[in-house]
């Protein structure tokens, strides 16, 4: 059966959509619909055009009936369209948060999605996405510590005086120690990593000794003096005073920022303290060893040769150690430290406050 609905346009029209549907620049979809309009006001059947331009009556009655309301405009753009429909209420959401801020599950110490979603009839995709949204994390824990030392604030403007205005015709060196370095050897040899695949090493391994590394960060030029002795006590940090001592121009003054280690202040150090007027002690707060910047550089030097090595005796790990000491040294690059003692008195004012509050 033959059925058509015929368009009455005017010439102006006719010729604008005559040039729409011949410019190369026109998109398929527009020239589509122009095409549509030309044919049915040359009274084409319906299925006609649908046969010539490969479309389907919905399409054709659609762009017949946008043309007789909007005209030419009409068939260069797209209506707007209503955005989707939140499909959780906001009650929901509010429930989902406050879940996790204030509750625990039943037989665990922090929410999953999937506990959760069991709990307040949602599905996980959708407890991840309220999640990642107000940033909450039931995942992960960040442990911390603060200091109870009487003489905090004393200590906190003592060493970070220390970095941000240092004394003139002296050295300011940050010194600590890394105790109980295992060489570690594995029991059989590791896969590399390659193209999906990471690189694999077997999870246990052969003890073949330990050595404790000492170090003194110069914190203006980022320069580290090492040495590995085999223990840990008040004589081996006598050695390394002296290591110090020898390495170091004898017209400078040296100020050591320390921690409160006892070998630290054991009596033979003070002793032989007295009788080196240049070295100053100044000692970081108790619980407070991110005060110290040497820790950091420790922190480089275990993640980047220690963990993952692999270490058939210790001279072998002192060997690799004494090697990324020399690396650091002919590449120094020293840290900057931006914090000031008002920015680090105001957290721990607001952590105090929180812990207030709990009890």
């Amino acid at each position: 059966m033959r059925t058509t609905k015929q368009i009455f346009i005017d010439n102006a029209d006719r010729i604008a959509l005559g040039k729409i549907v011949q410019n190369r620049n026109t998109s398929q979809k527009i020239a589509l619909r122009t095409r549509i309009i030309l044919m049915s006001a040359d009274s084409l059947a319906t299925n006609e055009i649908v046969h010539q331009l490969g479309t389907s009556i919905p399409t054709i009655v659609r762009w017949r009936k946008r043309y007789i309301q909007a005209g030419i405009p009409g068939l260069l753009k797209e209506l707007s369209r209503p955005g989707r429909k939140k499909r959780i209420e906001e009650k929901k959401v509010r429930e989902v948060i406050e879940k996790t801020l204030q509750e625990q599950p039943l037989n665990a110490t922090h929410w999953s999605t999937r506990s959760m979603a069991a709990v307040v009839g949602l599905s996980p995709a959708t407890i991840q996405r309220i999640w990642k949204e107000h940033g909450l994390k039931p995942h992960l824990v960040r442990s911390f510590k603060l200091s109870r030392d009487p003489r905090f604030i004393e200590k906190l403007y003592d060493v970070v005086g220390l970095y941000l205005n240092p004394p003139e015709h002296a050295l300011v060196l940050s010194v600590d120690e890394k105790s109980q370095i295992q060489a570690l050897d594995r029991t059989q040899p590791g896969l590399p990593m390659k193209h999906g695949r990471a690189e694999t090493m077997t999870h246990d391994y052969k003890r073949n000794g330990t050595t404790t590394l000492f170090a003194a960060l110069n914190t203006l030029d980022g320069k580290v003096i090492g040495q590995c002795l085999p223990r840990h006590r008040h004589q081996e940090f006598l050695r390394f005073l002296r290591t110090i001592d020898r390495r170091t121009p004898k017209n400078l003054d040296l100020h050591l920022i320390l921690d409160n280690y006892a070998t630290h202040n054991h009596p033979a150090v003070k002793e032989w303290k007295s009788k080196h007027p240049r070295f100053i002690f100044h000692f970081v707060p108790t619980s407070a060893s991110w005060l110290n910047m040497v820790e950091r550089w420790l922190c480089q030097i275990t993640q980047k040769r220690i963990r993952r090595g692999v270490f058939t005796s210790v001279p072998d790990l002192i060997g690799a150690i004494n090697e990324y000491i020399e690396s650091t040294n002919n590449n120094p690059k020293p840290f900057v430290w931006t914090a000031t003692v008002e920015a680090i008195l105001s957290k721990v004012k607001r952590a105090n406050e929180v812990l207030d509050t709990l009890h």
